[in-house]
């Protein structure tokens, strides 16, 4: 979950281009995550 990332919840970015891709390297690193370790 997103949620659980604190990187993506504390981010104040004046470009919307910057925190999204903050939210698709979080995401990508979930996948990942469930990837190894199904569950």
């Amino acid at each position: 979950m997103l949620k659980g990332s604190r990187a993506v919840a504390t981010r104040y970015d004046k470009r919307d281009y910057v925190y999204l891709g903050t939210i698709d390297a979080a995401a990508v690193a979930i996948w990942l995550r469930d990837l190894i370790h199904p569950p």
